[in-house]
């Protein structure tokens, strides 16, 4: 059976997920141009950066769903396709992108199931 995971824990590791971005430089300051928004494939990868997407849509994605008291998505891969950007596509290779894929796999371990 499968619980929803706290929604305090998920906004502390959402919070520490952007302090991360920021800390590592991966947190942009200009926003996205209006057509990055209409993308097609999964994480954006049609219109943006991984890390674009982790800031422009899954953050604030998250932090609705928590305001709302919204329904939580049954699972996250989020963490997955970090290790994708992060280490087998090493586009990041001048960032220190291991603690926040950390988070992002720790983010992805509150939607298994229980």
């Amino acid at each position: 059976m499968k619980t929803e995971p706290d929604r305090q824990v998920v906004a502390e590791k959402i919070a520490e997920i952007e302090r991360e971005m920021r800390r590592v430089g991966l947190w942009q300051t200009e926003p996205l141009r209006e057509e990055q928004y209409d993308f097609r494939q999964a994480f954006g990868m049609d219109t943006m950066a991984f890390t674009q997407w982790l800031q422009f849509i899954f953050i604030p994605r998250v932090q609705q769903i928590i305001n709302s008291g919204g329904e939580f998505p049954a699972k996250s891969e989020v963490g997955a396709q970090a290790f994708r950007e992060f280490v087998a596509w090493p586009a990041y290779g001048d960032f220190e992108t291991e603690k926040l894929l950390e988070m992002l796999n720790e983010f992805d371990a509150l939607f298994t199931s229980t």
